[in-house]
């Protein structure tokens, strides 16, 4: 099973683009990881980049694959609830974990009709960029917690 965090666009801020490889490379310690950028659409109008993103993102993900869109309407979970999900998805199903992630506009309704799991970071609103940061760190984390790693303690 591959972790797989597909995203449109790039971390803008160095900052926390920095933030994300970190973990990402952590990540990659315990599990097998893979992150596909999709390009920004250049179009200003936000109905069109919607639809635009949903294209790509739809053809970034296999039909098999286990798709979590990130949405501010979706489940909440702790960390150690996403720690368990994980480890229970690892040890019941061959499916590629996706973790979705729009662009600035949001997700399509046909993406959220993609997903088997809409999960909301938190109920606070957070920039595009530190979005993918939590992200990441909470992948880390719930994937320390399922290898007992130390990072989780």
């Amino acid at each position: 099973m591959k972790i797989r965090v597909v995203w449109v666009g790039r971390t803008k801020n160095a900052a926390l683009a920095s933030v994300c490889t970190e973990m990402c490379e952590r990540l990659r310690r315990l599990a097998n990881v893979e992150i596909t950028e999709l390009r920004e659409p250049k179009v200003s109008d936000d109905r069109t980049r919607v639809e635009v993103e949903a294209h790509r993102i739809l053809g970034a993900v296999d039909r098999d694959d286990f798709v979590v869109a990130l949405d501010a309407g979706g489940r909440a979970f702790s960390s150690e609830g996403l720690a368990r999900f994980i480890g229970r998805h690892m040890a019941e199903s061959p499916k590629n974990l996706v973790f979705v992630v729009g662009g600035p506009a949001g997700l399509s309704g046909d993406v959220m009709g993609r997903a088997d799991l809409d999960w909301s970071l938190s109920e606070l609103t957070f920039s595009h960029d530190l979005a993918r940061a939590v992200l990441m760190e909470q992948l880390y984390r719930a994937m320390s917690i399922v290898r007992n790693h130390p990072y989780a303690r």
